[in-house]
C-alpha cells in the first residue's frame, strides 16, 4: 500500500510552502490523489523521487556556498 502525505507534511519534507505543493501537483511535478471533495494526499514516493532528482543540484550549490565563505575569511 502506498503511503499518502498531507500537503503540509510534503511541504515540510521538501522545505516549501503548502501552496507550492498544490502548484507542483497541478504542474505534474508531484503525484497526488483526491481523497474527498476538498482533500488531497501526496504520494510519498513522488516526494522521494523529487528529492532524488534535485539532490545533485543541491549538493553543487551547497559546496559552492562553502567555498565562497572560505575565500572571504
Amino acid at each position: 500500500m502506498k503511503k499518502l502525505l498531507r500537503p503540509d507534511e510534503a511541504a515540510h519534507l521538501l522545505g516549501v510552502s503548502r501552496w507550492t505543493i498544490y502548484r507542483w501537483v497541478d504542474e505534474g511535478r508531484l503525484r497526488a490523489a483526491k481523497v474527498g471533495p476538498r482533500s488531497l494526499r501526496v504520494l510519498s514516493e513522488s516526494v522521494e523521487e523529487l528529492i532524488e532528482r534535485n539532490a545533485t543540484g543541491r549538493r553543487a550549490t551547497a559546496s559552492g556556498i562553502v567555498k565562497l565563505q572560505g575565500q572571504a575569511c
